[in-house]
C-alpha cells in the first residue's frame, strides 16, 4: 500500500563447442560473488509461490491474459466488491468480484482486502455500526457470487500497526476477534487472513496470536509485510514467526508476505531477484509485490499491455517447473537467486541478480545429465517501469563439460539492477515443448501438495474431496504451453484407492465440461494411467481436472492427481 513516505576464485569448466556468445573466462585477479546451485537438493514443489500482486488487475481485463498466463500468478490480494479505496488519486477498482472471471482463468487465487471498502488511506475510522454492517454486506456479496471459486481468503484489515484508530475503535487485537465472529455468523468457510502489520513485528505478533488462539479466532492464513528493504531479515522472520507459533502450541499456519518490495525496488529485477530468492527459501505459502503505482500492471510488470523488464523475470520464474532446489549465497546481501530442476525434462532453471561486476554460478547435482551439457544464459535490464522490453538478451548459448557432476559459469559485466536466467539442459534428447505437468506444479484449490516416491517427479495432488460449494470447490489448473493449435492425447497419471470407479470435471480455456473416470488402483499413491483428448490453442491454455467446480454438477468418488501429459 503506498505511504506519505518511504519505510523504512571458481575455476570455470572447460568449453566443448563454439558459442552463440562465448562467455571470457575469468581473469585470475577477479575476485565476485558465487551462487551456488544444487540440482540434487530440493526443498519443495515448483508452485511460483511470489508471482503475486497487491491491486494488480483491473476491471477490463488488464492486463491481458496473454500477459498472466507465462507468469503463473499464485495469489492476488484484491479490494472488496464495491470498492472504495483510491490510491494514489485513481478512481476505485480492481474489485475482487469483477476480475475474478480473469483471475479464474489464469489460475490465481485471490484474498479479498476488506478495509478497502473505505476510499482514504490511512483508512477512516467511522463507528462499529457503519464497520459491521460493511463487513456484513462484503460478505453477503462474496455469497451471492455463486460462479466465484477463487477467493481464497478474507484479510481483516491491512497494516494496522500504524491504521487502526485505536482511540475510536478499541484494541486492535479484541476488534480482530469481533469482525471474525461476525463474519462467521454468515460465512463458515471462507478463510480469513491476518494481522497484516507493515513489518514483521514480534511483540504485536505475539499478542495477537494468544489472543486469537484464546478466542479462537486463529488466521488460516498469517499475514506481514516485507518493505522497507528487508530482504536480508525474510528468513529470520519467517523463523522467529515458526518458532512462536510452535512456543504457543498453534499449528502451522500458511505464511504470505502480500506486499514485498519498496517503492525504489519493485521495478529493479536485481534486487526482486533477492526478494524472491529468500521468499522460496523460507517457503512461504505465497508472495504479493508491493502496491505503488497503479492497477492492472500487476505492478510494473507492464506498460500499456505489453512486458517491462520486470516481467521477463516473472516469465522465467513461470517457466520453473518440477521442484525448487537449495541456492546457496556468499550473503545475505548481493548476488542472490532461486532455482529449479525438472526431473522429467532434466532441466535446471536459474534466476539471479542484485550483484554488478564479473560473478559466478556453480551448478552441482549433475551427474545424470552427461558429460556434457547445454547452457543457455540470458538477461533482462534494469530499465524501469515505463520501457517495454520485447525479449530478454541473450549472452550466451554455450556447451560445458561436466566436471564431477558440476559447472560453473562466469557472468562477466554483471548490472545490480539487471536479473539473469541460466538454463542447463542435455546437450541431446531435449523435447521441442514441455509434455509433461506436474500436479503439484499447477495451481491448486482445496486440496493437498503430497509427496510419493513412485510419484511423477516425487510429488501429487490429493485431497480434491469437495464440490458443491464455490467457497470450498477442489480442483487443479494446469496452465500449459503448446505448439501448434490441434487435438493432443491427453495422459492423466493418477491414483484412486476407494476400490471403485471415480470421476472428475474436464475444461478447458473455459469450454464445456467433460467427465474423466479413474479405475481403482491398487491404494493411494498408486498410480496409473487414463488417456483423453483435448483441443488445444497455440500458446497457453488452462485445462482444469475438479471435483467441484462452478458450471460442473460434481464428480464421484474420489482421486489424486500426478501429471498431465500432452503429445
Amino acid at each position: 500500500m503506498p505511504k506519505p513516505t518511504l519505510r523504512t576464485a571458481i575455476a570455470v569448466s572447460a568449453l566443448t563447442a563454439a558459442t552463440l556468445v562465448a562467455l571470457p573466462p575469468l581473469a585470475a585477479s577477479a575476485a565476485g560473488s558465487t551462487l551456488v546451485v544444487d540440482a540434487a537438493v530440493p526443498f519443495r514443489p515448483v508452485t511460483h509461490a511470489a508471482s503475486g500482486g497487491l491491486y494488480a488487475l483491473a476491471e477490463g481485463n488488464r492486463p491481458a491474459d496473454s500477459l498472466l498466463l507465462p507468469i503463473k500468478m499464485h495469489t492476488l490480494t484484491q479490494p472488496p466488491p464495491r470498492v472504495g479505496q483510491a490510491p494514489n488519486g485513481q478512481p476505485p477498482g480492481g474489485d475482487a468480484l469483477l476480475v475474478a472471471p480473469q483471475a479464474d482463468r489464469v489460475g490465481a487465487a485471490q484474498v479479498i482486502r476488506m478495509p478497502d471498502i473505505y476510499r482514504d488511506f490511512p483508512y477512516r475510522w467511522v463507528s462499529w455500526d457503519d464497520w459491521l454492517a460493511k463487513v456484513d454486506q462484503m460478505v453477503n456479496d462474496r455469497l451471492a457470487a455463486t460462479t466465484v471459486s477463487n477467493i481464497t481468503a478474507y484479510e481483516i484489515w491491512n497494516e494496522a500497526d500504524w491504521t487502526w484508530n485505536t482511540a475510536a475503535a478499541g484494541d486492535f487485537n479484541a476488534g480482530w476477534t469481533r469482525t471474525v465472529q461476525r463474519i462467521r455468523t454468515r460465512d463458515t468457510v471462507t478463510p480469513v487472513a491476518g494481522p497484516g502489520d507493515s513489518h514483521w513485528n514480534p511483540t504485536r505478533m505475539r499478542a495477537f496470536l494468544t489472543n486469537a488462539r484464546n478466542t479462537n479466532t486463529l488466521p488460516d492464513i498469517v499475514v506481514w509485510h516485507e518493505l522497507g528493504h528487508t530482504s536480508p531479515h525474510i528468513a529470520a522472520n519467517v523463523a522467529a514467526y515458526r518458532a512462536m507459533e510452535a512456543e504457543l502450541g498453534i499449528s502451522p499456519r500458511r505464511i504470505f508476505i502480500n506486499e514485498y518490495a519498496e517503492r525504489d525496488e519493485i521495478d529493479v529485477p536485481g534486487r526482486v531477484t533477492n526478494y524472491i530468492a529468500k521468499l522460496e527459501r523460507a517457503g512461504v505459502w505465497a508472495a504479493d509485490r508491493a502496491f505503488w503505482y497503479e492497477y492492472g500492471t500487476v505492478n510494473g510488470l507492464t506498460h500499456n499491455n505489453q512486458p517491462t523488464a520486470s516481467w521477463w523475470l516473472y516469465k522465467w520464474y513461470g517457466d520453473m517447473a518440477g521442484n525448487m532446489v537449495r541456492t546457496t549465497p556468499r550473503a545475505q546481501t548481493g548476488l542472490d537467486g532461486f532455482a529449479s530442476y525438472d526431473s522429467t525434462r532434466r532441466r535446471v532453471d536459474v534466476v539471479f541478480g542484485d550483484e554488478s561486476g564479473t560473478n559466478n554460478v556453480r551448478v552441482t547435482g549433475l551427474g545424470g545429465f552427461g558429460s556434457t551439457v547445454r547452457v543457455r544464459l540470458e538477461s533482462t535490464p534494469g530499465s524501469g517501469r515505463f520501457t517495454n522490453v520485447a525479449a530478454p538478451t541473450t549472452l550466451a548459448n554455450t556447451t560445458y563439460t561436466v566436471t564431477n557432476g558440476a559447472i560453473t559459469v562466469p557472468v562477466p559485466n554483471m548490472s545490480a539492477t539487471a536479473s539473469y536466467h541460466l538454463v542447463v539442459e542435455p546437450t541431446s534428447g531435449v523435447p521441442a515443448y514441455q509434455q509433461r505437468y506436474e500436479a503439484e506444479n499447477a495451481s491448486v484449490f482445496r486440496a493437498e501438495r503430497l509427496s510419493a516416491g513412485n510419484a511423477s517427479n516425487g510429488g501429487h495432488v490429493g485431497r480434491i474431496d469437495n464440490t458443491g460449494d464455490p467457497r470450498n470447490d477442489s480442483y487443479v489448473d494446469f496452465i500449459v504451453n503448446v505448439p501448434t493449435a490441434r487435438s493432443y492425447t491427453m495422459t492423466i497419471g493418477y491414483a484412486n484407492g476407494t476400490g471403485a470407479t471415480a470421476t472428475q470435471g474436464l475444461a478447458y480455456n473455459g469450454g464445456p465440461w467433460s467427465t474423466v473416470s479413474y479405475p481403482a488402483t491398487t491404494g493411494w499413491a498408486q498410480f496409473s494411467t487414463v488417456n483423453t483428448t483435448v483441443t488445444l490453442n497455440a500458446g497457453y491454455n488452462t485445462i482444469r481436472l475438479a471435483k467441484g467446480s462452478p458450471h460442473f454438477a460434481g464428480g464421484t468418488g474420489y482421486a489424486e492427481l500426478d501429471y498431465i501429459q500432452l503429445i
